[in-house]
C-alpha cells in the first residue's frame, strides 16, 4: 500500500525499517509516558528497546498485521499498526484493531496522524467491518483527545496498565463504504 498527500508518503513498513520504527516508538512512547509519570530510565533502557524492535520484527512479520510507514521528506515521521482484535470478546469477522499510531515528536500537528488514522479507516472499509478498537493509556491525554477528535469513544473496557493507570479500551464504528 502507498498512499501521498501533502508530501507524506504511507508505505508498507519492511524488515530494514525495524531500527527507524523502534527509535520513533521508544521517543513517542517516552513523550507520553514520561508525562504520565513513568522514569525516562524504564523508557530508554536497552532491553526495553531490543523488546520493542523484536515486537515489530514480529508484527512486520506477522501475515494478519499492517504495519505502514509514514515517511515525509526521506524521514519516517510516522508508524501505524492494525490487525485482528486481541481481545476475545471481539470478533473479528466485524471488526479490527488498531495496534499503535505513533508520530515522531517535532512533527505533532501537522495532520501525520490524521492521515495513518484515515488509512486504518479505510482499511475497516476495505475488509468490510463496521468497526474498529484500540486501547489508550489514560494518562496519556494527548492520544485520548486525539481518538475523541475521530469519533472514539470509549467501551467500557480497560486493563491495568503502568504507573496504576490503566489501558481504556476505545471503540469506533463505521458505516459501510459509500
Amino acid at each position: 500500500m502507498i498512499v501521498t498527500t501533502f508530501q507524506t508518503s504511507l508505505r508498507t513498513a519492511n524488515l530494514d525499517d525495524l531500527d527507524e520504527i523502534t527509535d520513533l516508538h521508544t521517543q513517542a512512547r517516552t513523550a507520553y509516558y514520561q508525562a504520565g509519570g513513568h522514569s525516562e530510565t524504564e523508557l530508554t533502557s536497552p532491553e526495553g528497546r531490543s523488546s520493542r524492535r523484536e515486537m515489530w520484527m514480529r508484527a512486520v512479520q506477522d501475515d494478519t498485521k499492517t504495519v505502514l510507514c509514514a515517511v515525509r521528506e526521506g524521514e519516517m515521521v510516522g508508524i501505524l499498526a492494525m490487525g485482528p482484535p486481541l481481545d476475545p470478546d471481539m470478533d473479528a469477522a466485524s471488526a479490527a484493531q488498531l495496534y499503535q499510531i505513533h508520530v515522531r515528536a517535532g512533527r505533532w500537528g501537522q495532520g501525520i496522524g490524521s492521515q495513518l488514522h484515515a488509512a486504518f479507516v479505510r482499511f475497516l472499509r476495505d475488509a468490510s467491518l463496521t468497526a474498529g478498537v484500540l486501547e489508550a493509556w489514560e494518562r496519556n491525554s494527548r492520544a485520548q483527545a486525539f481518538y475523541a477528535r475521530h469519533g472514539w469513544m470509549p467501551d467500557g473496557h480497560h486493563r491495568p496498565g503502568p504507573c496504576d493507570a490503566n489501558y481504556v479500551r476505545l471503540r469506533l464504528d463505521v458505516g459501510p463504504s459509500a
